[in-house]
């Protein structure tokens, strides 16, 4: 029996993959779109503790959510399993990559440069088709209900004293019902004329802080609700718990992928029936892990893939660092971070002498984390405790006059000083992208350190720690950073594109040099660092990439 047959193969429903998936369904193509993780529709997410502790991918254990977390030599970074990518936990910043930072460099000694093979010219066209489609808007900071966000504030103030480039970055958020309403908490969202894949109702932004763990409210412009959401009503077959696992080229032109479908009995992923479909387009957007893997793990099947296969990998400069009350401060400064979307507001430092640029953005965490975040103050709220116990105790006993508790308890409670006065900064920026990405035995490993990009991450601490002074905060280092290590969301690279196989995996427009109809439209195609969050640069990649597909 003969595989079934499509125009195009999406892996991956992320930024390349939901765009690229629109654009040619949009044009008539039939297009298979093959996710490995679920959907998840508005109240879906999970919240509880029981919850929480299922929502991590590892299927060979069991495990099918959409939290998927990798460990390597230099960094631990975390990404995403779902319909709609990593777009279901991003913090929802759409900056353009500067037009400064797309680079040519010659090769460095360990390996790392950064070479662009396309200009900002090249991609603003594309920027305006993914804008127009996820309809960014800075945060409504002068909106009476989102004017209650103090680390806006307190970031914008702090800038201002240093002479930094502060911005309200456009967010893909809904904070209005509709364009022509004003900025409003939990009002219906009017949903686009093609409709959403969920059919569940969403609502205006609420300030939760839940970006990062899956919108409940529908309030994020995930890509479910938007990209998906319209190649579904141009007829492209989503699928979701289908896991690729090999790729052939076919010796009379096109493609054919193997996949397993996960179920909900969570079986042994080894034990499934592997599956077949041929196309005649293959576009690979299964994120840089997944990507690069599919890749090496089936070159012997793609004859003539380029030796820059797993070359070019970095993090995007991420580093997470926090700001704390000040040590002996008795009225420190109140930032309320679980209060608004995760990020806000951005601050942007320029290249200088020896060093490259970098943003460096307000983070946030949900409100419910409030309480994990106070019991971090350990001798304060054991002294609390105790002083509680000793006044019930004489209550017991008849020794204390008032029998009522309340403001003992509220002392036990404490006034929220720890969580009220913390707040998460989130740097990126242009870290040297030369991490090489291979397999060892079948597994995926990535060999990228910090150790190059050191002046980077100093003039990323210092800027921080200038920010914290500002603001009478105490800063402090992401404990993993005591061993050089951060943690990243936005791993880039392994198949970057060049001007030749020589430089990069795939041509500017992301086919794949000598496998014509194989593309690459995620991360993975990424020939260095964003610097900016790198979603909107992504998806406009892709959109380049789809309109020369198109016009072939």
């Amino acid at each position: 029996m003969r595989p079934e047959h499509v125009d195009a193969v999406v892996v991956g429903s992320g930024f390349g993959g939901a765009v690229s998936a629109y654009r040619l369904a949009e044009a008539g193509k039939s297009v298979v779109v093959l996710e490995r993780g679920k959907a998840y529709a508005p109240g879906s997410f999970p919240r509880s503790p029981a919850q929480m502790g299922k929502a991590f991918w590892d299927p060979p254990h069991g495990l099918h959510g959409m939290f998927d977390v990798w460990s390597f030599r230099g960094f631990d970074s975390l990404v995403s399993s779902g319909l709609g990518g990593g777009s279901l936990i991003y913090a929802n910043v759409l900056l353009r990559k500067d037009e400064r930072w797309f680079v040519h460099e010659d090769p460095l000694p360990g390996g790392g440069f950064e070479t662009w093979p396309v200009t900002r010219a090249d991609l603003d066209p594309h920027y305006d088709a993914v804008e127009a489609m996820l309809r960014p808007e800075p945060y409504p900071l002068d909106a009476p209900a989102y004017a209650s966000t103090r680390k806006t504030v307190a970031m914008r103030d702090a800038a201002g004293k240093l002479g930094l480039d502060w911005q309200l970055p456009p967010l893909a958020v809904s904070f209005r019902p509709h364009a022509e309403a004003e900025p409003a908490i939990g009002l219906p969202i009017v949903e686009p004329s093609y409709g959403n894949v969920h059919g569940a109702a969403r609502s205006t932004c609420r300030l939760c802080g839940e970006c990062d763990i899956g919108c409940n409210d529908g309030a994020k412009n995930s890509l479910d609700h938007n990209y998906l959401s319209a190649a579904r009503s141009h007829g492209a077959d989503l699928r979701t718990r289908h896991e690729v696992r090999g790729l052939r080229a076919l010796g009379s032109g096109g493609y054919e992928v193997a996949y397993v479908v996960h179920d909900d009995e969570g079986r042994d992923p080894s034990t499934l029936d592997v599956h077949r479909l041929t196309c005649d387009r293959l576009i690979l957007a299964a994120g840089t892990y997944g990507t690069t893997y599919l890749l090496l793990r089936n070159r012997s099947r793609l004859p003539g893939l380029s030796a820059a296969l797993g070359s070019r990998f970095c993090g995007n400069g991420d580093l997470l660092t926090f700001l704390l009350p000040g040590d002996g401060d008795e009225t420190p400064a109140s930032f309320e971070a679980s209060r608004g979307p995760v990020i806000t507001s951005a601050v942007r430092v320029d290249d200088g002498p020896g060093t490259r640029g970098f943003y460096i953005e307000d983070g946030g965490y949900p409100g419910f984390t409030d309480w994990l975040v106070e019991s971090g103050n350990v001798a304060s709220r054991l002294f609390r405790s105790v002083e509680f116990v000793g006044r019930w105790l004489l209550t017991l006993l008849g020794r204390w006059p008032d029998n009522r508790l309340g403001a003992e308890l509220s002392r036990l409670l404490g006034d929220g000083t720890l969580s009220a006065g913390s707040l998460p900064l989130l740097g990126m920026g242009r870290d040297v992208p030369d991490g090489v990405m291979r397999l060892r035995g079948d597994l995926l490993d990535v060999d990228w350190t910090t150790e190059t990009s050191r002046a980077f991450f100093d003039g990323v601490r210092e800027t921080m720690q200038d920010i914290a002074g500002e603001l009478g905060a105490r800063y402090v280092d992401n404990p993993m950073w005591f061993f050089r290590r951060v943690i990243t969301v936005h791993p880039l690279g392994g198949a970057p594109i060049g001007r030749h196989p020589g430089e990069g995996v795939c041509d500017p427009y992301g086919e794949v040099f000598g496998l014509p109809g194989l593309h690459v439209a995620d991360g993975a195609a990424l020939p260095g660092p964003v610097g900016a969050n790198p979603s909107l640069t992504i998806a406009a990649l892709a959109d380049r990439m789809s309109t020369r597909l198109l016009e072939g």
